[in-house]
């Protein structure tokens, strides 16, 4: 293994100790109980895929490892990215932080079956990413274009426009459910919106910047929903 390799695998499952940790501590310190088993399911549901996935792109893509670990409002460049991805963080955390409290204020109660369904939708939506992930190897988490980047039009691309922000919100959607909340389903609607700007935000800056991704979105009609939007 190389000096570079090494430190970019070293990195990304640093990483992914602190995702484990950072989602364990707003799962169980708002609920105030170990005995939540909803919880228990979704952590484990989403850091093996999390995990997985990763490990997936440490050998066959490293390259997208890299443009991945540059995440969050700092990240950004724009103003606007910034703030747009400061309430994303904001009200993801809301979707974790309101279920927690549901459970330990038993607000609501959803049946068994329907928190199974919801680790189902979870485990899809973050499978429909990584199918995204491996059609484009430039996949960042902050709006950017390299020199010899061009648009893809294969695998999900040739559905729909944005095909990562589907998958998110089929998982963000479905969280609270694994995590046994109604209430969880709130801050869902702002995260749509935000995701809803940002889609808008960078479909301005690709349409300047990145080869090919107007004669692509002419092909490729909807954004984010087929026949939708």
């Amino acid at each position: 293994m190389s000096r570079p390799t090494s430190h970019l695998t070293i990195k990304a499952l640093l990483g992914l100790v602190g995702l484990a940790a950072v989602l364990w501590l707003a799962l169980f310190l708002p609920s105030w109980s170990l005995d939540y088993w909803q919880a228990w399911a979704y952590w484990l549901v989403f850091l093996v895929s999390v995990t997985a996935i990763t490990v997936y792109f440490l050998k066959q893509d490293q390259k997208l490892i890299e443009n991945r670990l540059k995440t969050g409002p700092i990240a950004e460049e724009e103003k606007g990215q910034k703030l747009i991805q400061a309430f994303a963080s904001i009200f993801f955390i809301l979707l974790i932080l309101v279920p927690s409290l549901d459970h330990r204020f038993h607000w609501s109660s959803v049946p068994a079956y329907l928190v199974v369904a919801g680790d189902v939708f979870v485990m899809l939506g973050l499978f429909a990413i990584f199918l995204v992930f491996r059609e484009n190897s430039y996949t960042s988490v902050t709006i950017e274009v390299s020199s010899e980047q061009k648009a893809v039009t294969t695998g999900p691309y040739g559905m729909i426009r944005h095909p990562m922000y589907a998958g998110a919100l089929v998982m963000l959607f479905f969280t609270p459910l694994a995590l046994g909340s109604y209430w969880g389903l709130i801050p869902f609607l702002p995260m749509f919106a935000v995701l809803a700007l940002r889609i808008l935000e960078e479909e301005k800056f690709l349409a300047k910047n990145l080869s090919g991704y107007n004669e692509y979105r002419l092909k490729v009609r909807y954004r984010l929903i087929p026949f939708v939007w």
